[in-house]
């Protein structure tokens, strides 16, 4: 076997690129060797972590069940066990990862149980001083991990956070604003719906969906009063307010929403034109028939689907003017309201043209 240093001494007479190929090559192997050293040691520890997870859920679930069917009597106090149970919690929490899993059964529990149930683990939540660690997750700078402290604070009803999220109303993220709202309507009903009165930022689609769920989820309350909010200067809260005006069936808000027919949004212009209509708003019908061609197209498209739906035997002079609009949805929506007032006149239209480019879309009306 050579020696190292007549290997070293082998090694300085190659030529320069022999020197450099097998030095590469044994730098490569060390690093390989280091890799797969490192790779194991890595897949040991993961597979020791799941070991561990795995084991602490276990545990973690026996002792929540335990707990959950150890209530008394009164639903208002815990039992001794309960407490008992309780204190056992106060080290694992302390350690994020186990926070974590806890965490994470009572979401599961939670989904799968309701009423008194719902309550006990909600108490337990309270009780271990969880909610402590997602209020803490509020002071943080990074806006998802403020977003899912909220959201755990919604899902739990902590009701003792009222303060602290309602600074992040008005937070520049939107999805931190969305939880923040989320938080108000879950826990206050209709009444948390007063941030509407302050918030400079704007609601997003998504979120006006999600709130308007979460209040659809919220029985026997009682209804606000939602004209401010139609009066709003924030583009996004006369659009909400609208919505809650069509699925409550806000009668008493039409004269608001006659106004609102002039306001400088379009958007905001066709949304209270088909609100409107969901209401039976016969006095907006004239104002609109009257200014018909001053209308955006999309107003226009909206003002006959109330037509449809309102319409009376003096409006069939305006809808004849209008059976060839440039407009196909509103060529359709007229005939069909011709058809409906006055069918003798519709089928005479028919028959004088039949060979037209029109006889399409009549024969389509005519066997609606």
């Amino acid at each position: 076997m050579m020696e190292p240093q007549n290997i070293l001494t082998a090694y300085k007479n190659f030529p320069h690129l022999i020197q450099i190929t097998w030095g590469t090559t044994a730098v490569l192997i060390i690093a390989i060797v280091i890799l797969t050293i490192n790779l194991k040691f890595w897949r040991a520890a993961k597979r020791k972590k799941e070991a561990n997870q795995q084991k602490a859920q276990a545990k973690f679930e026996s002792l929540i069940l335990e707990y959950l069917y150890s209530q008394n009597d009164n639903p208002n106090y815990l039992s001794t066990k309960q407490l008992v149970i309780i204190d056992a919690f106060a080290h694992p929490i302390k350690v994020k990862w186990k926070r974590r899993i806890i965490v994470k059964i009572l979401y599961n529990l939670l989904s799968e149980v309701s009423g008194e149930m719902s309550d006990i683990i909600k108490k337990f939540y309270f009780r271990t001083g969880l909610y402590k660690y997602a209020l803490f997750k509020l002071k943080s700078k990074k806006w998802e991990v403020i977003g899912k402290g909220i959201e755990q604070l919604t899902r739990f009803k902590i009701i003792e956070a009222h303060q602290r999220v309602k600074p992040f109303l008005n937070h520049p993220r939107d999805e931190v604003r969305k939880e923040a709202h989320i938080y108000m309507v879950s826990l206050f009903g209709f009444e948390g719906l007063s941030f509407l009165n302050t918030i400079e930022e704007p609601m997003s689609e998504w979120a006006q969906i999600e709130i308007l769920e979460t209040l659809q989820e919220i029985e026997s309350q009682e209804f606000c009063d939602i004209k401010l909010w139609l009066k709003s200067n924030n583009r996004s809260v006369v659009l909400f307010a609208l919505k809650l005006a069509k699925i409550y069936n806000q009668f008493e808000v039409n004269e608001t929403l006659m106004e609102l027919l002039s306001h400088p949004d379009k958007d905001i212009r066709v949304q209270t034109i088909e609100v409107l209509t969901h209401l039976y708003g016969i006095e907006a019908k004239e104002m609109l028939k009257a200014n018909f061609n001053d209308l955006s197209l999309e107003e226009q498209i909206s003002f006959f689907k109330l037509l449809e739906k309102l319409v009376m035997p003096n409006d069939e002079p305006f809808v004849e003017k209008h059976l060839f609009h440039k407009n196909f949805e509103i060529q359709l929506l007229a005939l069909k309201i011709l058809k409906s007032i006055n069918l003798d006149k519709f089928l005479h239209i028919k028959e004088d043209t039949e060979k037209s480019s029109n006889s399409d879309i009549l024969e389509y009306v005519n066997n609606l």
